[in-house]
């Protein structure tokens, strides 16, 4: 029997959750490097997965950064940026102290997933901004090629955080671009 419009989009509740932060978050940049907090924001997700080694752990994380990247985005002189990383700093003291390096790829791939992606954000926030909104797209992009390995192999994550993540990136990192190549 063929899936209803409905349930289809039932199945698929995190890439339409995905589209409308998306939309919701380039409707509110004035410049591409005001994305920055976005790209932290990736990284520190899948930190607390690992650190914690609850997949699910990953979706009250996002619900944290979604506060601070929005408070960024509202408030001209709040920059999340560094609380995410101060954030990130922590969950990676926690997942060494909790449950050592176990296992092998889990928190020490995670940790250097965060570490580029939080310099990423740092370079894009100190950057011009066409600059830091180049930084941005990229790195997004890139971690929507992350989010797809994550959820094709079904490590860290839960699949539908890894799901939601990647349209969230692609959108986000294709809108910054939009917003950087046409001011």
């Amino acid at each position: 029997m063929a899936a209803t419009t409905g349930e289809k989009l039932l199945r698929h509740w995190p890439a339409a959750l995905g589209v409308l932060v998306a939309v919701g978050t380039v409707l509110r940049l004035d410049h591409g490097s005001q994305g920055a907090s976005v790209v932290a924001a990736s990284g520190l997700v899948y930190l607390a997965a690992a650190a914690t080694t609850h997949p699910g752990a990953a979706w009250p994380a996002f619900g944290v950064t979604f506060v601070l990247v929005g408070l960024g985005l509202v408030w001209s002189g709040f920059d999340p940026v560094p609380w995410i990383c101060v954030a990130a700093l922590g969950l990676a003291v926690l997942g060494i102290v909790r449950a050592g390096l176990r296992p092998v790829w889990s928190l020490p791939l995670q940790s250097a997933a965060m570490l580029v992606l939080g310099a990423a954000a740092v370079l894009a926030v100190r950057a011009e901004h066409v600059t830091g909104g180049i930084v941005v797209s990229v790195a997004l992009f890139g971690h929507a090629a992350w989010d797809w390995w994550h959820h094709r192999t079904e490590r860290v994550v839960t699949r539908s955080l890894a799901e939601f993540c990647g349209v969230l990136d692609v959108l986000v990192g294709a809108g910054v671009l939009v917003v950087t190549l046409t001011m």
